[in-house]
């Protein structure tokens, strides 16, 4: 079957596909579609032996035996196919429910994650299923008729198609987009996958419904048709495992090494697996709180011994815990692995110094483990139009010239925004579309690697920083005056001595329990504490202002010596409720004269990480603030990739005469428009 035969195919199937409608949706045809596709491919394959089959099944039936049959990784011992099914109408759900438990176990599975049981009852209450399965029973997809290879196209494309009508939280991963990563982590090593006996094993352990492993086994067996390439993923979704578990099986590859469930959690598939080259698009800002626990547990008790020792994440983006997963699987041997994964752009720069995220960054930067990012055009998508970025990682950056790039030490940033076309017609959010001598322009200045208006270099300190703290001296006057008073219902230990809307609420509740008695009397209590507090003052008010703490509280003690309840929190909250700032005042000290800081005038700067802290401190903060310190205690190394900051482009503004001569010219234009109104 030619290219051109391929999408005559297709197009017949989604022009008649059209049948669906009423009972489906358009964007719900794939649920009919992609699963009798499959069914009919398996279908055509098994009819050379389907007697010889269902006779020895008979007596045996054993997948081993009965496969070496088929010379397929799959049978089937139903006595029913589609032409079979045809026959009795009446009964075609019944039966075939019956054809498809018929298979074994390992296509059984994808039918029962395609939920396809739900689509034959569908079909069947609607009067379609007869029609629909008598348009898939006249189309041959018999192995003469169409190859493996034929076949997997027709599948991508099907799947393609309907991935642009998917949800806007399903990132499906346009062609391009896959075929610029596969470029730019397999094009360093075209020389290598030439070789003959080769074999290559890729993961992608969010692999959706599989298009990054197709397109790089393509890649590979485009340059080298007799390398045998093995692909390992798992997919979270049942219905996206199911259209990746049949593509596979379509081309004739094994399915097995697909798995299902959360690859982030204790259901990660491939424990102790190593590749040698991933690609991955994990789906972006997922919250991960719901199913973290085994993700929290891996990382405090197995520390750098686990996937996560890095770090943890916000559990409101999950991001970087692939991450940290992919890198988990790779090689750690002399040529080592490279991969790549795409991201938004939080990734880059969300999260302060000390954070789950900035530690993940951190580590990976100091790791020599992230060989660059490439920023991608917005509009890409079918479903999102935000700004994505590819980082490429490696464990085995070259050091030695004479074998090419030295990129040890190096992060290569690529500004690829620009490198798109626009499309004839939007698919949903994507408006723009990388070409292929735009895809071989960016690998090529991605693997030049030289600087210039698209490629900047750097070492990786550069995304480093030291965030330190400055604190001043804490200066306050004191005075016990009517409007000072009224300031201790803003202190957190004397307010919450008496709540009087929740104490009033309580009252009112009907069926009290003993904590709520208990409760009430608390509250009642704290409000008489209150009130004897304010007695005292008030009946102590002065125009005397202190302008030393220790003056201050010298005086005040005795004022309440018969009050016990006054406790270190609460007399607190009523000497500072007394007071204000005031840089006149003596500088209050702790117990052992240290000077103590003013949390209120705290602030904090950003230091590079190779930059002495002293050195910027004395040029930078001391000429402003002279009685300011640095708290080493809260010093925190942080990293991030301000990725847009390094490619920005000032555009000069216009000259004040050019804006004066466009005003003239616009005013003109009015005055030609209103004489035509008014004439």
């Amino acid at each position: 079957m030619s290219q051109a035969q391929n999408n005559e195919f297709i197009n017949f199937i989604w022009k008649n596909a059209e049948i669906l409608r009423g009972p489906y949706k358009k964007e719900e045809y794939q649920e009919v579609v992609l699963p009798l596709c499959v069914l009919r491919r398996f279908d055509c394959l098994l009819e050379p032996s389907k007697e010889q089959v269902v006779e020895k099944a008979k007596t045996i039936k054993h997948d081993a035996i009965l496969n070496k049959i088929t010379g397929y990784d799959f049978n089937n011992t139903s006595k029913f196919d589609f032409q079979t099914l045809l026959k009795d109408p009446d009964n075609i759900a019944a039966n075939l429910r019956n054809y498809i438990q018929g298979f074994s176990a390992n296509i059984r599975i994808i039918f029962e994650r395609f939920e396809f049981d739900k689509q034959i009852e569908k079909m069947d209450e609607h009067n379609l299923l007869y029609n629909v399965m008598q348009l898939f029973a006249g189309i041959d997809l018999s192995i003469n008729r169409v190859s493996n290879i034929q076949m997997g196209y027709i599948f991508e494309e099907f799947i393609r198609r309907f991935s642009e009508n998917a949800e806007a939280g399903d990132h499906y991963t346009p062609r391009e987009v896959i075929k610029l990563m596969v470029n730019l982590i397999l094009n360093e090593d075209q020389s290598e996958l030439m070789q003959e006996g080769k074999i290559v094993q890729i993961g992608d352990f969010a692999c959706g419904t599989g298009g990054m492993l197709s397109e790089a086994t393509r890649f590979i067996q485009e340059l080298n048709p007799n390398t045998q390439v093995e692909v390992f993923g798992q997919e979270f979704n049942p219905k996206s495992y199911a259209i990746a578990c049949a593509d596979l099986l379509i081309k004739g590859q094994n399915a097995g090494h697909i798995a299902f469930g959360n690859s982030l959690t204790d259901s990660d598939g491939h424990k102790g697996l190593q590749v040698r080259y991933a690609l991955m698009n994990p789906p972006f800002g997922v919250d991960w709180k719901h199913y973290g626990e085994s993700i929290i547990e891996e990382h405090e008790e197995k520390g750098k011994n686990g996937r996560y020792g890095a770090g943890l994440p916000r559990t409101s983006d999950g991001s970087l815990l692939f991450l940290q997963h992919m890198v988990s699987k790779m090689k750690r041997d002399e040529k080592g692995s490279r991969m790549a994964i795409i991201f938004n752009g939080s990734p880059l720069f969300t999260g302060d110094a000390g954070s789950g995220e900035s530690e993940i960054r951190r580590w990976i930067i100091e790791e020599d483990l992230l060989e660059g990012i490439v920023a991608l055009p917005d509009q890409l998508f079918y479903n999102t139009g935000i700004a994505t970025y590819i980082w490429i990682l490696s464990n085995r950056k070259n050091d030695d010239l004479r074998k090419g790039t030295v990129r040890k030490g190096k992060i290569q940033l690529v500004d690829a925004t620009s490198f798109y076309a626009k499309m004839r017609k939007s698919l949903g959010n994507k408006r723009n579309e990388i070409t292929e001598t735009q895809i071989a322009e960016i690998s090529r200045i991605y693997g030049e690697f030289k600087e210039n208006g698209h490629s900047k270099i750097f070492d990786l300190k550069d995304f480093g920083y030291n965030k330190i703290t400055i604190e001043r001296p804490l200066q306050l006057n004191f005075m016990i005056s009517p409007s000072r008073i009224e300031n201790l219902y803003n202190e957190t230990a004397f307010a919450k001595l008496y709540d009087e809307e929740a104490y009033m609420e309580l009252v009112r509740k009907k069926d009290k329990k003993t904590a709520d008695v208990k409760k009430l009397k608390a509250w009642e209590e704290g409000k008489v504490l209150q009130n004897n507090i304010i007695e005292i003052l008030n009946n102590n008010v002065s125009e005397k202002l202190y302008k030393n703490r220790e003056d201050f509280l010298n005086a005040l003690k005795p004022l309440f010596k018969n009050i016990s309840e006054v406790k270190t929190g609460l007399w607190k909250a009523i000497y500072m409720g007394l007071s204000e700032r005031d840089e006149t005042a003596d500088i209050c000290k702790d117990n052992k004269g240290k000077m103590e800081a003013d949390a209120t005038i705290r602030d904090t700067e950003i230091v590079p990480i190779e930059e002495n802290i002293y050195e910027y401190f004395n040029r930078e903060v001391i000429p402003h603030v002279p009685d300011a310190w640095i708290d080493e205690s809260k010093t925190k190394i942080g990293y991030d990739i301000p990725f847009t900051r390094h490619f920005y482009k000032y555009d000069q503004l216009e000259g004040t005469a050019v804006l004066k001569q466009n005003i003239i010219e616009l005013e003109e234009s009015i005055q030609e428009l209103l004489k035509k109104v008014l004439l």
